[in-house]
């Protein structure tokens, strides 16, 4: 029985792939623009690729959708956050006020070449942003055609 999960994904020569720049400088830029303000560690993020598009999961447990902007600026995709919380107690004598303050923001420049940027969505679901980057149809890879002879 063939296992078709592990045939390799064949990719067009002419379009890089997303995963071969993923990690370069030109994609992923961590002097400014991927910052915690809080001195806390920034997300996790997961990046997938399949036939129809590519899909950015950033770990985000504990928060909800209205914490988040998404924005893409000349290719350049920014998720950023910000979270603030004050808790106050009050007991006769004594009072706490306790603030609580969380931000972060992850760029990644998207080829311009391969991704459709006015299709690109966003979802949040149990602790999950989803961003899912649509391909342009150009880029998909195409059925095989048989060419009649003359």
């Amino acid at each position: 029985m063939e296992d078709k999960a592990m045939k390799p994904v064949r990719r067009n020569p002419y379009f890089p792939s997303f995963w071969d720049n993923f990690f370069s400088n030109e994609m992923m830029d961590w002097n400014n623009s991927n910052f915690s303000s809080t001195d806390t560690t920034l997300p996790a993020v997961n990046v997938k690729e399949n036939d129809e598009a590519f899909e950015i999961e950033v770990a985000a447990p504990g928060m909800n959708r209205e914490d988040f902007k998404v924005k893409l600026e000349n290719n350049l995709l920014t998720i950023s956050s910000e979270k603030k919380e004050e808790k106050k107690e009050e007991n006769g004598r004594y009072s706490r006020r306790e603030f609580s303050y969380q931000s972060f923001q992850r760029s990644f420049t998207i080829p311009e070449n391969l991704v459709a940027g006015d299709q690109i969505s966003a979802r949040y679901c149990e602790g999950i942003l989803c961003i899912t980057l649509p391909k342009k149809e150009e880029v998909k890879p195409k059925p095989a055609r048989e060419i009649k002879i003359s």
